[in-house]
């Protein structure tokens, strides 16, 4: 039986950064996508053994806390956790450190396994036997109606925010959130550290749609909400800095938590 828990290293590319030379934000997704991808085929759940019974896991809702910037050429360490299951949800945590322990972003994601057909199905009992099941609730965006004065603009689908699965990729919503905050006043957030990310993902779009971006500014930060065609609601995101605090503390139990009693999770 494989860990519960796996670490990779990770370089900043050039093509990665923006403009001011560090990683961008959906970057920091992407790594927390690509380990967790590493630690599956590690456990023996390969993409062939999800293709050949037809399941498939799909991103619910992601919490991205960054606490700090990842410079271009930097390496860093991505350590991916399974937190437990419930029914059809799985739940990861994932920490990203620099090599002198100090953290640089923490990432929540819920997943959802899904069929042939794309729908929720159970959870094979072969990942209820490596772990304990838990309780946990799966994570929510409530936003209230878009006001009348937020910021409106169009996106189009390209084929380049496609994933293998022909989805619009999580992390590539976290890039059109970026581009639409200078818009509504909120750029500023762009280069504030900490600043926590919240996007929960209702559905999902497909190539050559053109979807309507709407944000606005709130008491607690920024709020995003992306339509697709017939008004369906595709994403709720906000971004916010009121709890980088609380993310460090939870950051720093949950390691001594993978690491066991005893054992120094560092100061971060």
């Amino acid at each position: 039986m494989g860990s519960l828990r796996f670490t990779t290293a990770y370089r900043a590319r050039f093509d990665e950064c923006g403009p001011d030379g560090t990683l961008r934000s959906s970057g920091l997704m992407r790594w927390a996508q690509d380990a967790a991808w590493i630690h599956s085929e590690h456990l023996g759940f390969t993409r062939e053994w999800y293709a050949a019974r037809g399941l498939w896991w799909v991103v619910r809702c992601a919490e991205l806390n960054v606490l700090g910037d990842v410079l271009m050429g930097e390496t860093v360490s991505v350590t991916t956790a399974i937190q437990g299951y419930r029914k059809v949800w799985a739940r990861r945590r994932t920490e990203i450190m620099r090599e002198t322990d100090a953290r640089v972003a923490t990432v929540i994601t819920d997943w959802v396994i899904t069929d042939a057909r794309g729908q929720p199905t159970r959870i094979p009992d072969e990942f209820l036997a490596r772990t304990h099941v838990v309780t946990f609730t799966p994570g929510r965006v409530p936003l209230p109606s878009t006001p009348t004065d937020a910021h409106r603009r169009t996106v189009a689908v390209r084929p380049v925010d496609l994933d293998p699965m022909a989805h619009v990729n999580s992390a590539a919503y976290v890039d059109e959130l970026d581009e639409s905050l200078p818009g509504a006043g909120g750029d500023a957030w762009l280069a504030r550290t900490p600043r926590r990310y919240r996007l929960e993902y209702v559905a999902s779009a497909s190539m050559g749609d053109l979807l309507t971006a709407e944000t606005w500014a709130q008491a607690q930060g920024m709020a995003h909400r992306l339509v697709g065609p017939g008004d369906a609601e595709l994403l709720r995101a906000t971004v916010d800095g009121e709890t980088a605090h609380d993310a460090f503390r939870e950051a720093v139990a949950a390691r001594r938590s993978w690491l066991g009693p005893g054992k120094d999770a560092g100061a971060g």
